[in-house]
């Protein structure tokens, strides 16, 4: 008997199926209820504009500004809302949120906005906004619980009830002093179990790990990453609790990092989207393009010095891309794996030294098996289908396979070498991008293969 293969709900259209069902408002919302608002926001653009407004009047500000977050591109939808409503949306949402949907709106609907909005929502804009986009500040929330190290068992649960009807991240509670300075946080599970009679000093840990407004997100990665909490403290120079990073900004900092050091890897200035038009996309891609230009001339320029090698010996020519794309391969395999490593701040410089060294241990390697195979099946090829002698034939298979032997072992090490420059002069490694090292591989390949060309086939053999 077939098992059946279980399929993902089509949950957007059930929704929208239950928006046009014309049930009333009560039966509505209850059916909605049972969506997550990732879902229903969704589902916005398979519905009538009409029938946007009728489903915005019914769901109100509060369950609105939950599924607007999820929204990449809401200008359409805050349009729709007018004025009011959508002043009462950013009223409800949480700080990092409707930083993101005030930063995305119109200058003239700012304007609108700022006079009917909540002085702490305004706060908590001005606060985020603060900070550059790279910063650990620009990704934080007000939504958190606070309690004051001074309180009572009793006194902390009564705090921790009354902020947890506007806050929702409440699994950890973070502990400040008189002067609010950041001293520990509370593991929610440890205030339910403790008795009337415990100390809540007793509960603070006081090490709690903690992140600072202007540290670089790049630089905070790998601690945000070790600690594995749900949330970490973000604090000001004066030890001040501003906010929090939560696990959602965690993932949503790691997959920028990520898709920017991917673009750095792939040549461009900075990330793209399908919805950029041509000149963002060329402003993006020209400058390493320019820079990648010159190289090529720089590469074209060295190929011509050793016009005289061709000449007399035309046959290597022919194996010229196999050497460049060899040698930009393993230079790109070993930049992958610098950069990795690099994210790693505690790496020591014995530890640098040993990846130079296994680096360089794999090019010779490989460089070694694929010399020896391109000695036998490239000797073989010359000797049988471009006619020359059995000797002669393996003197330049030979030629070709020490040339990828030494090409692949530069490369690795250049691959190694530049990024660990970039980042000891404080420079992304991913500048390094591949093109750039794809690019000086070439002239490393170049210059290998057409000197030993010279020196061993011309001046050693005197092939010509």
């Amino acid at each position: 008997m077939e098992k059946e293969v279980l399929k993902e709900p089509m949950f957007v259209a059930e929704i929208v199926a239950i928006i046009r069902s014309g049930l009333d408002k009560e039966q509505l919302l209850e059916k909605l209820n049972d969506y997550h608002e990732n879902d229903i926001a969704q589902s916005f653009a398979y519905l009538t504009k009409d029938e946007r407004i009728a489903l915005y009047n019914n769901l109100g500000a509060e369950w609105f500004s939950e599924i607007i977050s999820y929204i990449e591109e809401p200008d359409q939808y805050t349009k729709e809302l007018g004025i009011d409503k959508l002043a009462a949306v950013i009223n409800e949402m949480d700080s990092d949120d409707a930083v993101d949907l005030f930063e995305d709106l119109d200058e003239n609907v700012k304007n609108q906005l700022r006079p009917i909005l909540d002085e702490d929502v305004k706060a908590d804009i001005r606060l985020i906004s603060s900070y550059d986009d790279d910063e650990i500040g620009s990704l934080i929330t007000t939504n958190y619980i606070q309690i004051s190290k001074d309180l009572t068992i009793r006194q902390a649960m009564h705090e921790l009830v009354k902020q947890a009807g506007d806050n929702d991240n409440i699994s950890t509670l973070y502990v400040v002093d008189k002067d609010e300075t950041f001293c520990g946080a509370i593991d929610l599970k440890d205030l339910i179990i403790a008795r009337e009679h415990d100390e809540l000093d007793d509960l603070i840990s006081y090490s709690y790990p903690y992140l600072i407004d202007h540290e670089s997100i790049s630089d905070s990665i790998e601690k945000i990453k070790d600690y594995a909490e749900d949330s970490l403290p973000v604090v000001n120079e004066d030890k001040k609790l501003i906010g929090i990073l939560t696990a959602q900004d965690v993932i949503e900092a790691v997959d920028d990092e990520m898709g920017d050091d991917y673009a750095k890897l792939a040549g461009l200035t900075a990330e793209e989207d399908l919805k950029e038009t041509i000149g963002e996309s060329m402003k993006k891609r020209l400058p390493w393009l320019i820079v990648l230009l010159f190289l090529g001339m720089a590469v074209s320029t060295v190929v011509g010095a050793f016009e005289g090698v061709v000449a007399v010996l035309p046959i290597v020519i022919c194996f010229q891309s196999l050497i460049l794309d060899m040698a930009g391969n393993v230079g790109t395999q070993s930049l992958a794996v610098t950069i990795r490593v690099l994210m790693d701040e505690n790496l020591s410089s014995k530890d640098k030294f040993a990846l130079v060294t296994k680096e360089m241990k794999v090019g010779f390697s490989n460089g070694l098996l694929l010399g020896i195979l391109s000695l036998l099946f490239l000797g073989l090829y010359i000797a049988f289908f471009k006619g020359y002698d059995i000797t002669h034939a393996f003197l330049i298979s030979g030629c070709v396979g020490i040339s990828l032997l030494v090409a692949m072992i530069i490369s690795s090490l250049v691959g190694t070498l530049v990024p660990l420059f970039f980042h000891r002069i404080k420079v992304d490694p991913a500048v390094a991008s591949g093109p750039l090292i794809t690019t000086v591989n070439d002239l490393v390949a170049v210059v290998t293969y057409y000197g030993l060309s010279w020196i061993l086939l011309i001046q050693c053999m005197h092939l010509a």
